[in-house]
């Protein structure tokens, strides 16, 4: 069912109500506990932040999304096992510990994959892996509706994400562009998550403090590099967690009152309006 609210304009929030927000969101004797809020960086002012704001109209933070398993499903941990027969162990023990990793950093091409996937070198059917993954390839449940809703209020989304070049097989499914840039890509920029100086790459071409950013990831690894250069960091779980997480920190997407619907929330000429599924 779908219910239709009004809504009043909720801005981002100067830098104290976020860390207030933090605070009460890691203390478990609060009300409002959720644990997957990792840090908020405190290395810039409110001050700085509003002027910064006011200066170049853009509007923050900025958010930075992990794909694999946060946005996509994987097909990696369960179709491609299965493609080659094999149970996830036994692929683990066969393939070649560097292969994919040098791939998505874009180091070798999908040819050199096919030879060095394997530790012994055997063949296999490469289109056949490659339709394997492009079948399973598809949105983790609400997310698609959440990436539609921070859309419709403009924020500024961004891949960033550790995979090779068949990044592309999953943007001409899925079309994600339709919401985020794929602008973070370990196959472009050489660098993969948790190497810090492919965040400091980011930072950098975005030209925002880290404090103005959000990374949304489902390894906690990957979070924990992000908030030691000052980066927020969300450890996804699920849609419904980080839409939760994400309106605690005043980004315009919520819940109803008694948090059991999803809301989301965009602007029209009445107003702000905010579609909620039960």
């Amino acid at each position: 069912m779908a219910v239709l609210l009004r809504l009043t304009c909720v801005c981002y929030p100067l830098r104290s109500s976020m860390q207030s927000a933090a605070r009460m969101a890691m203390n478990p004797r609060s009300n409002k506990s959720s644990g997957s809020i990792s840090c908020l960086s405190t290395s810039t002012s409110a001050g700085t932040t509003q002027a910064s704001t006011q200066i170049d109209n853009r509007k923050l933070p900025v958010l930075l999304f992990d794909i694999m398993s946060t946005v996509v499903r994987d097909p990696f941990y369960e179709d491609v096992p299965a493609f080659f027969g094999m149970s996830m162990e036994e692929l683990i023990e066969c393939k070649d510990p560097n292969a994919w990793i040098e791939f998505e950093k874009g180091w070798i091409n999908e040819v050199e994959l096919g030879r060095k996937f394997f530790k012994d070198g055997r063949p296999f059917d490469l289109e056949g892996l490659k339709n394997c993954m492009r079948s399973g390839y598809s949105y983790l449940e609400g997310v698609e509706e959440l990436l539609y809703g921070l859309r419709q209020n403009n924020y500024e989304m961004h891949a960033f994400t550790n995979y090779p070049n068949w990044y592309q097989m999953i943007e001409d499914k899925l079309k994600i562009s339709r919401y985020l840039s794929w602008t973070f890509c370990s196959c472009k920029n050489g660098k993969r998550k948790p190497d810090h100086g492919f965040y400091l790459d980011a930072l950098q071409h975005l030209k925002v403090d880290p404090s103005n950013c959000i990374f949304i990831d489902d390894s906690k690894t990957n979070v924990n590099a992000a908030i030691a250069l000052g980066i927020i960091g969300l450890h996804f779980k699920d849609a419904k967690t980080l839409l939760e997480d994400l309106s605690l920190m005043g980004i315009q997407i919520s819940t109803d009152e008694e948090g059991k619907e999803i809301c989301y929330t965009s602007y029209d000429a009445v107003g702000w309006w905010s579609i909620c599924l039960d």
